[in-house]
């Protein structure tokens, strides 16, 4: 087993900027080897930061580079998954942003590139990493829950600062969000009710089918008009394809329903928890904002009181926290305990959990906890969900990425 820290690669250097400290905490099994920005400014901040570090403004060069073992694509969307085929076909193994593909066609290319170099690709969905998401899916693999019949999952959060520059021309979110209409950011929101339902595992169920729907496009078009004035052009009727959210009613094969909703344009709080689980023995839901808890509530085991106008007992809501005793992460109860030292990176340290897969899967040579199937099978609900909105929200079919797959997942634990 090769001990030596995998040598990384950051394609992206500003929103590559968020991994700086997870990477110094995690020295032991990763060391920074070069950074590539588009943007010469940017790289030479990164080498004053990290004297002798290696800058490429030229993609192609960092792939040529052999102390490069790895690259993490903190690019712009649309790119990822072409730096990744190509990066993969250089011999590097890959750590991608979400999401993984944004066309049909991609996703099966980046699946047959990793099974033909037998590389190392991972999605960094942070989101599966969070505290409480990893506690539902050890609730859920004990079957606290019971059979799982309902899950919803959202990413609501008010970005529109984001789609633009100070001159009032396009981002990548604002070119996304221009030319697109459909569910163009969804993996936080499927990612979590993915490992909780265990989609994808060998056995088990999959998305089978998915309906697309939108709403009118006007918290943009508002916003421009008052940042920058009434004759801007994305102050227009008609300027923006994609509505302020959209939202998708999946189904798996067995029958599991799932609702999803994107929305990253309208004002308000931010939500980055909006969650929620049904089961045959029990539910979840997560907090709207920091003041509030995560709750839960198990049959039989969460307590019941009878309703001031009387009747039969109900159930009552519990903390999440409640069962932290029984099913807190080992993960987290260990970044507790070395928090000092570790450096808790950001989101709370799920970057910190999401890198640290990485490099271990590298290292010991096995399939990443979120491998290159369930990043094609999460991102693809982007072009489909296009697809489906075109079509007036007409259900379209998942493909099925894994039926020529190599390596399998474990069954699920009974």
């Amino acid at each position: 087993m090769d001990a030596k820290p995998l040598r990384l690669g950051i394609v992206g250097g500003n929103r590559g900027g968020r991994f700086k400290t997870t990477i110094e905490a995690l020295s032991h099994l990763v060391r920074l080897s070069a950074i590539c920005d588009l943007r010469e400014d940017t790289v030479r901040l990164w080498q004053a930061e990290y004297p002798g570090l290696t800058g490429y403004t030229d993609y192609d060069r960092l792939l040529e580079d052999p102390d490069v073992d790895a690259v993490l694509l903190a690019s712009p969307m649309l790119l990822h998954a072409r730096q990744a085929v190509r990066a993969l076909q250089a011999g590097k193994h890959v750590l991608s942003e979400v999401t993984a593909a944004h066309t049909i066609e991609d996703a099966w290319e980046l699946v047959e590139t990793v099974e033909s170099t037998g590389l190392t690709y991972m999605m960094s969905e942070n989101y599966c990493f969070e505290r409480a998401s990893m506690t539902v899916q050890r609730m859920a693999e004990a079957g606290a829950f019971g059979e799982i019949t309902y899950l919803e999952g959202g990413y609501i959060h008010d970005l529109r600062h984001t789609v633009h520059t100070e001159d009032g021309s396009l981002t990548w979110r604002g070119e996304l969000h221009r030319d697109y209409d459909g569910l163009n950011y969804p993996t936080h929101s499927i990612g979590p009710l993915a490992k909780w339902l265990w989609l994808g595992r060998e056995g088990g169920d999959r998305l089978a089918s998915l309906s697309a729907f939108t709403s009118n496009s006007r918290a943009l078009q508002h916003y421009f008009r008052d940042k920058f004035g009434a004759g801007h052009p994305a102050a227009q009727d008609g300027y923006w394809k994609q509505g302020d959210s959209a939202v998708a009613h999946l189904t798996t094969e067995a029958g599991v329903i799932i609702a999803l909703r994107v929305d990253w344009t309208s004002p308000r709080p931010h939500n980055m928890h909006s969650y929620s689980l049904q089961g045959t023995r029990g539910a979840y839901a997560s907090r709207r904002h920091d003041d509030e808890e995560d709750l839960v509530w198990l049959d039989g085991r969460s307590p019941m009181r009878t309703p001031p106008w009387g009747g039969a007992p109900e159930g009552v809501w519990e903390p999440l926290g409640s069962y932290a005793a029984e099913f807190d992460p080992p993960a987290w109860v260990r970044l507790d305990r070395e928090a000092a030292e570790s450096g808790r990176a950001g989101h709370g340290g799920s970057n910190h959990l999401a890198l640290e897969e990485f490099a271990l899967a590298v290292r010991d040579r096995r399939p990443p906890l979120i491998d290159v199937y369930d990043a094609v099978e999460w991102s693809a609900i982007f072009p489909l969900s296009v697809q489906s909105r075109a079509r007036g929200g007409e259900p379209v079919a998942m493909p099925d990425f894994r039926k020529f797959r190599k390596h399998k997942k474990p069954t699920r634990r009974p």
